[in-house]
């Protein structure tokens, strides 16, 4: 029989922690504060209570009901470890609620639940410690584990609980996956015998390599809600476990079976995992629980740097030369550009590329091409300044080109079974080392410094996979690789007071929490020139903030008035990024592209902190987009709002209906043409004229 340990009021959320007389677990249940009228229901017992650290170490005994292959939680093993004390620290604003579990070997796992005043989300992680007399090897440590879902549900939940999840791949990103635990064969056995898991995550080096690294499920009956985050930048898994009536929810660290990582702490040393971020919320909202998730970076960047408050605009010149910048091409584009409100100039891949050969074969050595700068990069920095803009330049610093003099440093690379480790065209820095850090300093960080950039992009465009040797596990290889990759960027943050930074892995590979926070904004994806941007754009709310998701609008010469607005407007869904022949525009073209960074301009504020509300078609095939699409984005004042609406395939004729909240008024309207709409009695009317439009409406409280 489960009872409480102590119940903690977090904000609007509650953590109730419970112990049992059996095993002695200590697990961990959240609840949106003000649920008390069926606490009765929620303190009832259950037959398999759940620790809130998920721990398996090697040589321990595996869970039988057919879980090895599937799961590495243990009923069993972490049963091991049992409910010791709990203890609350307070410093400042947050407080940190710390769960100490012990077993026999003098072994302990600490579980810290962190709340900051006024936060929407918490802090999860846990501490391993060996006090012990040997070395132990674990094969599993969770950062979170939460017990009982859902307690208010009737008996095992039929047709009650849903999984959600975020999908990713190359230029796809953000597709929403929502799937009843039914069809996921997460329904109890006729005896409750057999563990029901599922499994999910990414392995490698691009975090969000197949999927993000977050994760919710809905009681649909009961209308509660539970999210998690992992902010790792390596491989990570996330697991919906069932063993009879209840279900639980644990993440972090990939462990032995998904991820090939073990980890040996020998006597004195302890391990600390990475942190998740988790929320519950109560209410109708499906959408709430991912902002619930996203709000927890919005501190972080208010403290980040002064330039990046107001959201400037900026210009990336890679759609414009494909990989071969120069001073040249560079002083004609910034010339094109000059005071139409650009506030950053990013000088992208291939600045230093030896001739004849392409950019994405000879990243590595990072020496400025004589070719493409005859007098080096000093007069071209000089240049983009004296326009008005911010210089910024472009590095891959996990990667070497097959081409470049690093690719054959190979005692500085990573190796997997003695061999380097190779992908097509690339191989990478053992980040591990000091050599390579030192090396890197002097490209990178003295590269920026000496010729003045206030900006870097940061590139990654390949995946180590699995991991490397050099430690007692691949997985644990890749581990220690990938903190010293974060270790890097931090030192650029020191070196260089004030640096933007942009995180970018082939796109949108890398949105995961930690480099999120560690940077200012990131690549939403490689999809520059794709009809379905606003689809990804939009989907991408769910998992990263809109003030840092940098969206692309190449313009191209021949489009028409109709297709640059698109191409604007997608931008309004988060940072606007323009690139393309800006050498070659008409009056016309120009006026449109400037109408459109003044009405971004006003869109900030909401931009910087809102909540999104979608509406439109469900899309199937993202390729070849069909009906419509629309996204209010309202200020958490709800004085101000914007309304962006898509048009796809067969969108023309189509009528639409949108809620919009009483009072507002629209005051501006984005588009290439005059308009038709109706805003009345809080219901906002539009038919689209044409198929692939886009057009965005301003609006403010009256």
């Amino acid at each position: 029989m489960t009872k409480l340990i102590k119940k903690y009021e977090l904000g609007d959320m509650q953590a109730l922690y419970y112990t049992d007389d059996a095993k002695k677990n200590a697990e961990l249940l959240l609840m949106p504060a003000g649920i008390e009228a069926k606490e009765r229901q929620i303190d009832a017992g259950h037959d398999h209570p759940d620790n809130l650290v998920q721990v398996k170490l090697a040589g321990d005994i595996y869970t039988g009901c057919y879980s090895p292959g599937v799961s590495l939680r243990t009923d069993d093993a972490s049963g091991l470890f049992h409910y010791d004390a709990q203890q609350v620290k307070k410093q400042g604003d947050e407080t940190d609620i710390v769960t100490v579990l012990k077993d026999e070997r003098g072994l302990s796992v600490h579980h810290h639940l962190v709340y900051t005043e006024g936060g929407r989300a918490l802090r999860s992680f846990t501490i391993f410690k060996n006090k012990g007399a040997r070395k132990v090897s674990l094969e599993l440590l969770s950062s979170f584990s939460l017990g009982k879902i859902s307690p208010l549900m009737e008996e095992d939940g039929k047709d009650t609980l849903i999984l959600h999840r975020i999908r990713s791949v190359w230029s796809m990103e953000g597709r929403k996956e929502s799937i009843p635990f039914e069809d996921l064969q997460l329904e109890p056995s006729w005896t409750g015998h057999a563990v029901r898991c599922e499994r999910f995550g990414a392995v490698g080096s691009l975090a969000v390599n197949r999927f993000f690294p977050v994760m919710a499920v809905e009681d649909s009956v009961n209308h509660l809600f539970w999210g998690a985050a992992v902010a790792h930048n390596a491989s990570w898994q996330m697991e919906v476990y069932r063993r009879g009536e209840e279900a639980q929810i644990s993440g972090g660290l990939a462990d032995r079976e998904f991820g090939h990582w073990m980890k040996d702490v020998f006597p004195g040393e302890e391990f600390k995992t990475p942190e998740a971020f988790l929320s519950v919320y109560g209410g109708e909202d499906k959408e709430e629980i991912f902002r619930r998730l996203t709000s927890a970076l919005d501190s972080t960047l208010d403290a980040g740097p002064d330039t990046e408050q107001s959201l400037p605009v900026l210009f990336n010149e890679y759609c414009t030369t494909w990989g071969n910048p120069s001073h040249e091409n560079i002083a004609a584009i910034v010339e094109a550009i000059r005071d139409k409100g650009f506030s950053y100039f990013v000088i992208d891949c291939g600045w230093y590329k030896m001739p004849e050969v392409p950019w994405d074969l000879s990243m590595g050595d990072y020496n400025v091409s004589k070719e493409l700068f005859p007098e080096g990069l000093l007069k071209t920095t000089a240049m983009i300044r004296e326009a008005g803009m911010k210089p910024g330049l472009w590095f891959e610093i996990d990667n070497v080109g097959s081409a470049s003099e690093a690719y054959q440093d190979t005692e500085h690379l990573l190796q997997r079974d003695g061999q380097v480790l190779t992908t097509t065209s690339r191989r990478f820095w053992d980040l591990r080392q000091d050599a390579v850090q030192e090396y890197l300093t002097e490209k990178v960080i003295g590269t920026l410094k000496a010729y003045g950039f206030s900006y870097i992009k940061i590139d990654c465009n390949d995946t180590a996979g699995i991991g490397c040797d050099g430690a007692e596990s691949l997985g644990e290889g890749l581990r220690q690789n990938q903190e010293a990759s974060v270790s890097f960027v931090e030192k650029i943050k020191q070196e260089i007071p004030g640096i933007i930074i942009e995180n970018c892995a082939s796109g949108g590979h890398k949105l995961e929490p930690l480099m999120m926070q560690k940077c200012a904004m990131a690549s939403f994806s490689d999809a520059h020139e794709c009809e379905e941007i606003p689809i990804i754009a939009a989907n991408l709310h769910r998992v990263i903030l809109p003030r840092q998701s940098q969206i692309w609008a190449v313009i191209r010469e021949t489009d028409s008035l109709k297709r640059i607005a698109y191409s604007i407007a997608n931008t309004f869904l988060g940072r606007m990024c323009v690139s393309g022949d800006v050498l070659h525009l008409s009056a016309d073209q120009w006026k449109l592209i400037e109408d459109g960074i003044a009405f971004y301009k006003r869109l900030v504020p909401v931009i910087k902190k809102g909540r999104s509300c979608y509406y439109g078609t469900k899309m199937t095939g993202y390729r070849h987009p069909q009906g419509w699409q629309g996204i209010l984005r309202e200020n958490m004042e709800k004085t101000e709002a914007y309304l962006l609406l898509h048009g796809f395939h067969g969108a023309q004729g189509e009528e639409i209906r949108i809620p919009v909240p009483a009072d507002y008024e629209i005051k501006d309207v984005y588009s290439y043409k005059e308009e038709k709409y109706t805003l009345k009695d809080g219901v906002f009317r539009y038919i689209f004229d044409e198929d692939l439009k886009a057009v965005c409406f301003r609006l403010e409280k009256s």
